[in-house]
């Protein structure tokens, strides 16, 4: 590899490169196996030629090189650096689409799976931002994207040198801050997350900092009826978010019901 390469930042795997073609990310070229089966590429190969991008057919071991230990099925892309971004693009990207802000705050997730797997759930359920901090954390990666199967390539990534002062933000912005925590006296399913909500998952083993938990203006549990009293924290957040999916929605089809019903019909 030479000392240039060494310097780009590559993404790897057939969905984070095509995902990372469709969201419109700066890419410098795309290296493709020869080994590499045509139909299984194909899509990547016809999205690269309509946006004229230079594809290479490379020996395998090139990628092998470039990816970084990353599972390359053949393909990798050579990217422009990921721009992170600004709290308020969050906050602009949940008014854009009239919902109540749902952010999620991740304090000193050091696991890059876990991060590219918290990245690929909040994708699917419409999370309007993730922050994370600058110091002692996971950051934007090829086993990152990789994880997300190419959800980093969408979801709106914010990163903060101090996490404590960012929650003061939100709140002045008027959102609410619930962290998860297993000392917490109330569980996820007696929570109201029908508010401009932000989430904040802890450390994998440590959970929140003292700081950071204090800051939230409550704490919720995953009930725990095993041996075990405790998730990965991808699980965890998995959990929680869709917990507000299901509130939301069901928010949502009360309203509906409501609107049509006659005794609110207009005569």
């Amino acid at each position: 590899m030479t000392e240039q390469e060494k310097q780009e930042d590559w993404i790897a795997g057939k969905h984070p490169v095509l995902e990372a073609l469709r969201s419109g990310r700066e890419i410098n070229k795309i290296l493709i196996a020869e080994q590499a089966q045509k139909h299984a590429v194909l899509p990547i190969i016809t999205e690269a030629k309509k946006l004229g991008i230079v594809i290479q057919n490379v020996d395998k071991r090139k990628l092998d090189q470039v990816s970084g230990g990353v599972q390359h099925q053949g393909v990798a892309a050579q990217v422009a650096a990921y721009r992170y971004a600004e709290i308020d693009e969050l906050l602009a990207y949940a008014r854009s689409k009239g919902e109540e802000p749902l952010i999620l705050l991740l304090d000193e997730i050091e696991d890059p799976h876990n991060l590219g797997s918290i990245l690929r759930t909040a994708e699917c359920t419409g999370v309007h931002g993730v922050i994370i901090p600058k110091r002692r954390s996971a950051s934007l990666n090829a086993t990152v994207s990789k994880t997300s199967a190419g959800a980093a390539e969408h979801v709106l990534v914010a990163r903060v040198t101090n996490m404590a002062q960012t929650i003061d933000r939100l709140k002045e912005e008027g959102v609410w801050i619930a962290g998860a925590d297993v000392a917490a006296k109330g569980d996820v399913y007696q929570a109201n997350f029908n508010m401009p909500l932000g989430l904040v998952i802890g450390n994998e083993s440590k959970g929140m900092g003292r700081l950071i938990k204090e800051k939230c203006d409550f704490l919720v549990k995953l009930p725990m009826l095993g041996k075990l009293n405790s998730l990965n924290a991808s699980v965890a957040a998995g959990v929680l978010m869709y917990e507000v999916v299901r509130q939301r929605l069901g928010q949502a089809g009360n309203q509906a019901k409501l609107a049509t019903s006659p005794a609110v019909q207009s005569e």
